[in-house]
Protein backbone atom coordinates (compact mmCIF):
# COMPACT_ATOMS: atom_id res chain seq x y z
CA UNK A 1 0.00 0.00 0.00
CA UNK A 2 2.67 2.33 0.79
CA UNK A 3 4.09 2.48 -2.86
CA UNK A 4 0.99 3.52 -4.05
CA UNK A 5 1.06 7.17 -1.94
CA UNK A 6 2.12 10.32 -2.33
CA UNK A 7 2.38 13.24 -0.04
CA UNK A 8 3.05 16.21 -0.77
CA UNK A 9 3.50 19.72 0.47
CA UNK A 10 4.19 23.35 -0.60
CA UNK A 11 8.62 24.21 -0.04
CA UNK A 12 7.91 27.80 -1.02
CA UNK A 13 10.25 30.41 0.09
CA UNK A 14 10.89 32.23 2.35
CA UNK A 15 9.69 30.01 5.23
CA UNK A 16 7.49 26.94 4.29
CA UNK A 17 10.75 25.35 2.22
CA UNK A 18 12.44 25.09 5.20
CA UNK A 19 9.14 23.80 7.47
CA UNK A 20 9.25 21.33 4.76
CA UNK A 21 12.23 19.64 5.52
CA UNK A 22 11.29 19.10 9.21
CA UNK A 23 8.08 17.78 7.62
CA UNK A 24 9.72 15.76 5.25
CA UNK A 25 12.23 14.00 7.87
CA UNK A 26 9.52 13.18 9.97
CA UNK A 27 7.45 11.46 7.42
CA UNK A 28 10.28 9.16 6.57
CA UNK A 29 10.59 8.57 9.85
CA UNK A 30 7.10 7.32 10.81
CA UNK A 31 5.26 6.20 7.48
CA UNK A 32 9.29 4.84 6.12
CA UNK A 33 10.96 5.20 2.80
CA UNK A 34 8.57 3.79 0.17
CA UNK A 35 6.18 7.32 0.27
CA UNK A 36 7.12 9.00 -2.46
CA UNK A 37 7.83 12.51 -1.25
CA UNK A 38 7.27 15.97 -3.70
CA UNK A 39 7.01 19.68 -2.26
CA UNK A 40 5.74 22.14 -5.27
CA UNK A 41 6.55 25.65 -5.58
CA UNK A 42 5.56 27.89 -7.63
CA UNK A 43 7.55 28.14 -10.69
CA UNK A 44 8.41 31.93 -10.44
CA UNK A 45 10.11 31.25 -7.14
CA UNK A 46 12.22 27.87 -7.69
CA UNK A 47 15.29 30.45 -7.94
CA UNK A 48 15.03 31.46 -4.45
CA UNK A 49 14.37 28.56 -2.94
CA UNK A 50 17.79 28.45 -0.38
CA UNK A 51 20.24 25.65 -2.17
CA UNK A 52 20.11 24.00 1.40
CA UNK A 53 16.57 23.23 1.21
CA UNK A 54 17.15 21.17 -2.14
CA UNK A 55 20.19 18.83 -0.78
CA UNK A 56 18.42 18.20 2.36
CA UNK A 57 15.17 17.44 0.48
CA UNK A 58 17.53 15.35 -2.10
CA UNK A 59 18.53 13.19 1.06
CA UNK A 60 15.46 12.13 2.29
CA UNK A 61 14.55 11.36 -1.23
CA UNK A 62 11.88 13.77 -2.44
CA UNK A 63 11.39 15.73 -5.06
CA UNK A 64 11.18 19.45 -5.88
CA UNK A 65 8.61 20.50 -8.49
CA UNK A 66 7.48 23.80 -9.91
CA UNK A 67 3.64 24.73 -10.45
CA UNK A 68 2.46 27.79 -12.62
CA UNK A 69 0.88 29.80 -9.90
CA UNK A 70 0.79 33.63 -11.57
CA UNK A 71 -2.93 34.44 -13.31
CA UNK A 72 -4.39 31.62 -11.81
CA UNK A 73 -6.64 33.37 -9.22
CA UNK A 74 -7.59 37.41 -9.49
CA UNK A 75 -7.08 38.64 -7.06
CA UNK A 76 -3.13 36.41 -5.86
CA UNK A 77 -4.41 33.73 -3.49
CA UNK A 78 -1.83 31.98 -1.58
CA UNK A 79 -3.98 29.57 0.16
CA UNK A 80 -4.74 28.57 -3.38
CA UNK A 81 -1.42 26.91 -3.91
CA UNK A 82 -2.77 23.87 -2.55
CA UNK A 83 -5.32 23.56 -5.04
CA UNK A 84 -2.49 24.27 -7.44
CA UNK A 85 -0.20 21.84 -6.28
CA UNK A 86 -3.02 19.06 -5.89
CA UNK A 87 -3.49 19.42 -9.68
CA UNK A 88 -0.26 18.97 -10.79
CA UNK A 89 0.17 15.04 -11.92
CA UNK A 90 1.34 11.94 -9.94
CA UNK A 91 1.54 8.80 -10.53
CA UNK A 92 0.41 6.88 -7.35
CA UNK A 93 -3.15 5.57 -6.32
CA UNK A 94 -3.62 7.73 -4.05
CA UNK A 95 -2.57 11.29 -2.80
CA UNK A 96 -2.05 13.14 0.12
CA UNK A 97 -1.42 17.02 0.77
CA UNK A 98 0.03 18.15 4.38
CA UNK A 99 0.70 21.72 5.15
CA UNK A 100 4.15 22.38 5.54
CA UNK A 101 3.69 23.61 9.35
CA UNK A 102 2.44 19.66 10.28
CA UNK A 103 5.16 17.64 12.11
CA UNK A 104 4.56 13.35 12.37
CA UNK A 105 5.51 12.10 15.62
CA UNK A 106 3.85 8.97 15.73
CA UNK A 107 4.49 5.56 13.96
CA UNK A 108 1.46 5.44 11.32
CA UNK A 109 0.20 3.42 8.49
CA UNK A 110 -0.88 4.63 5.02
CA UNK A 111 -4.00 2.08 5.57
CA UNK A 112 -5.19 4.74 8.51
CA UNK A 113 -5.05 7.96 6.08
CA UNK A 114 -6.35 6.43 3.04
CA UNK A 115 -9.99 5.13 1.75
CA UNK A 116 -11.26 3.91 -2.01
CA UNK A 117 -14.06 6.32 -2.87
CA UNK A 118 -13.47 9.19 0.21
CA UNK A 119 -11.06 12.01 0.38
CA UNK A 120 -10.03 11.13 3.98
CA UNK A 121 -9.72 14.75 5.97
CA UNK A 122 -10.66 16.09 9.60
CA UNK A 123 -13.31 18.48 10.23
CA UNK A 124 -12.15 22.24 10.93
CA UNK A 125 -11.36 22.96 14.13
CA UNK A 126 -14.26 26.16 13.44
CA UNK A 127 -16.10 28.36 11.89
CA UNK A 128 -16.18 31.36 13.93
CA UNK A 129 -15.50 34.00 10.83
CA UNK A 130 -18.96 34.24 9.54
CA UNK A 131 -22.51 32.79 9.82
CA UNK A 132 -24.37 29.37 7.98
CA UNK A 133 -25.93 31.18 6.22
CA UNK A 134 -23.04 31.56 3.87
CA UNK A 135 -23.69 28.04 2.53
CA UNK A 136 -26.60 29.00 0.98
CA UNK A 137 -24.72 31.43 -1.30
CA UNK A 138 -21.61 29.00 -2.40
CA UNK A 139 -24.04 25.69 -2.97
CA UNK A 140 -26.33 28.29 -5.06
CA UNK A 141 -22.87 30.22 -6.91
CA UNK A 142 -22.20 25.92 -8.01
CA UNK A 143 -25.45 24.98 -8.31
CA UNK A 144 -25.49 22.25 -5.74
CA UNK A 145 -27.81 21.88 -3.14
CA UNK A 146 -26.56 21.83 0.67
CA UNK A 147 -26.59 17.99 1.37
CA UNK A 148 -28.51 16.66 4.45
CA UNK A 149 -25.52 15.48 6.70
CA UNK A 150 -24.24 16.85 9.50
CA UNK A 151 -20.93 17.08 11.26
CA UNK A 152 -19.24 18.11 14.46
CA UNK A 153 -16.84 20.90 14.48
CA UNK A 154 -13.58 19.77 16.08
CA UNK A 155 -13.84 20.71 19.54
CA UNK A 156 -16.77 23.18 19.41
CA UNK A 157 -19.45 22.65 21.88
CA UNK A 158 -22.15 23.74 19.30
CA UNK A 159 -25.14 21.50 17.20
CA UNK A 160 -23.67 19.62 14.44
CA UNK A 161 -23.19 22.02 11.40
CA UNK A 162 -22.85 21.62 7.74
CA UNK A 163 -19.72 19.76 6.35
CA UNK A 164 -16.77 21.48 6.77
CA UNK A 165 -13.76 21.03 6.79
CA UNK A 166 -9.88 21.49 7.12
CA UNK A 167 -7.79 21.71 4.32
CA UNK A 168 -4.47 21.68 5.77
CA UNK A 169 -4.38 17.27 5.65
CA UNK A 170 -6.26 15.71 3.09
CA UNK A 171 -5.87 12.16 0.32
CA UNK A 172 -8.03 11.18 -2.17
CA UNK A 173 -7.81 8.83 -4.87
CA UNK A 174 -5.53 9.95 -8.09
CA UNK A 175 -6.86 7.83 -11.08
CA UNK A 176 -11.43 8.79 -9.63
CA UNK A 177 -13.26 10.42 -12.33
CA UNK A 178 -16.61 11.62 -11.98
CA UNK A 179 -19.13 11.08 -14.16
CA UNK A 180 -18.08 13.93 -16.56
CA UNK A 181 -14.65 12.59 -16.04
CA UNK A 182 -12.94 15.15 -14.59
CA UNK A 183 -10.80 14.38 -11.08
CA UNK A 184 -11.00 15.41 -7.40
CA UNK A 185 -8.65 18.32 -7.83
CA UNK A 186 -10.24 19.66 -11.29
CA UNK A 187 -13.82 20.03 -9.73
CA UNK A 188 -12.01 21.40 -6.70
CA UNK A 189 -10.36 24.01 -8.95
CA UNK A 190 -13.52 24.48 -10.76
CA UNK A 191 -15.90 25.12 -8.04
CA UNK A 192 -13.00 27.23 -6.43
CA UNK A 193 -13.48 29.55 -9.68
CA UNK A 194 -17.37 29.22 -9.70
CA UNK A 195 -17.48 30.67 -5.75
CA UNK A 196 -14.68 33.79 -6.23
CA UNK A 197 -16.11 35.06 -9.21
CA UNK A 198 -19.67 35.38 -7.56
CA UNK A 199 -19.78 38.71 -5.74
CA UNK A 200 -21.33 39.14 -2.18
CA UNK A 201 -19.49 36.18 -0.19
CA UNK A 202 -17.77 37.25 2.40
CA UNK A 203 -13.97 35.80 3.19
CA UNK A 204 -13.30 34.55 -0.21
CA UNK A 205 -9.81 35.33 0.76
CA UNK A 206 -8.42 33.18 2.56
CA UNK A 207 -11.06 30.40 3.34
CA UNK A 208 -11.81 30.19 -0.17
CA UNK A 209 -9.74 26.50 -0.53
CA UNK A 210 -11.96 25.55 2.59
CA UNK A 211 -15.53 26.85 1.33
CA UNK A 212 -15.35 24.92 -1.37
CA UNK A 213 -13.42 21.72 -0.57
CA UNK A 214 -16.92 19.92 0.82
CA UNK A 215 -18.75 20.99 -2.90
CA UNK A 216 -15.85 19.66 -4.66
CA UNK A 217 -15.74 16.15 -3.22
CA UNK A 218 -19.71 15.88 -3.30
CA UNK A 219 -19.31 16.63 -6.86
CA UNK A 220 -16.20 14.48 -7.96
CA UNK A 221 -18.32 11.66 -6.84
CA UNK A 222 -16.52 11.00 -3.60
CA UNK A 223 -17.55 11.02 -0.04
CA UNK A 224 -15.43 12.21 3.02
CA UNK A 225 -13.99 9.85 5.20
CA UNK A 226 -13.61 11.35 9.09
CA UNK A 227 -10.46 10.97 10.02
CA UNK A 228 -9.83 11.09 13.67
CA UNK A 229 -8.51 14.15 15.54
CA UNK A 230 -5.35 12.71 16.41
CA UNK A 231 -4.27 12.16 12.86
CA UNK A 232 -4.29 16.05 12.52
CA UNK A 233 -3.89 17.39 16.04
CA UNK A 234 -3.77 21.01 15.45
CA UNK A 235 -1.90 23.21 17.89
CA UNK A 236 -2.94 26.78 19.36
CA UNK A 237 -6.10 28.48 20.45
CA UNK A 238 -6.89 27.36 23.58
CA UNK A 239 -4.47 24.94 23.25
CA UNK A 240 -1.62 27.24 22.56
CA UNK A 241 1.32 25.99 25.06
CA UNK A 242 -0.54 23.24 26.88
CA UNK A 243 1.27 19.60 26.88
CA UNK A 244 -0.37 16.83 24.30
CA UNK A 245 -2.80 14.67 26.26
CA UNK A 246 -1.04 11.78 27.35
CA UNK A 247 -4.15 9.74 26.92
CA UNK A 248 -4.17 10.23 23.37
CA UNK A 249 -1.99 8.50 20.18
CA UNK A 250 -1.62 11.67 18.65
CA UNK A 251 -0.31 10.76 15.16
CA UNK A 252 0.68 14.84 13.64
CA UNK A 253 0.58 18.06 15.08
CA UNK A 254 -0.16 20.91 13.36
CA UNK A 255 1.65 23.86 14.70
CA UNK A 256 1.19 26.95 12.79
CA UNK A 257 3.96 28.52 14.18
CA UNK A 258 7.63 27.17 15.35
CA UNK A 259 7.37 28.98 18.46
CA UNK A 260 4.12 26.81 19.27
CA UNK A 261 6.23 23.58 18.44
CA UNK A 262 8.97 24.59 20.94
CA UNK A 263 6.23 25.37 24.20
CA UNK A 264 5.30 22.37 23.25
CA UNK A 265 8.69 20.66 23.78
CA UNK A 266 8.73 19.25 20.07
CA UNK A 267 11.25 21.45 18.24
CA UNK A 268 13.62 19.44 19.51
CA UNK A 269 11.95 16.28 18.00
CA UNK A 270 12.11 17.80 14.84
CA UNK A 271 15.16 18.42 14.88
CA UNK A 272 16.68 15.15 15.72
CA UNK A 273 15.04 13.73 12.79
CA UNK A 274 15.95 15.77 10.30
CA UNK A 275 19.75 14.84 11.78
CA UNK A 276 18.72 11.32 11.28
CA UNK A 277 17.39 11.69 7.99
CA UNK A 278 19.32 14.48 6.47
CA UNK A 279 22.74 14.54 8.47
CA UNK A 280 21.98 18.02 9.88
CA UNK A 281 20.32 19.64 12.50
CA UNK A 282 19.51 22.76 11.14
CA UNK A 283 19.04 22.84 6.96
CA UNK A 284 20.64 25.61 6.33
CA UNK A 285 23.95 23.87 7.56
CA UNK A 286 23.30 20.80 4.83
CA UNK A 287 26.35 22.35 2.59
CA UNK A 288 28.44 23.91 4.46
Amino acid sequence: MSKNLTLYFIAEPPNYQFLACYLTASIREYFGPDVQLIGYCPKHLMNKIDPSVFEVLRRMNADVRPFTSENRFDPVYPHGNKILATLESRDTEYSGFLDSDILCIRSNKVSNIVMPGHVSLTPAASMVWTEQSIWDQIYAACDMTIPKERINLLRQKVPARIPYFSSGLFTFEEKHRNASGKTFPEVWMDLAQSVDCTPGIVKKRPYLDQMTLPLAIQKAGLKWNLLSEEQHYILGGRLRGKPLPEDREIFTVHYREWIVLKEIALANKAKFLLKKHAGVRNVTNALK
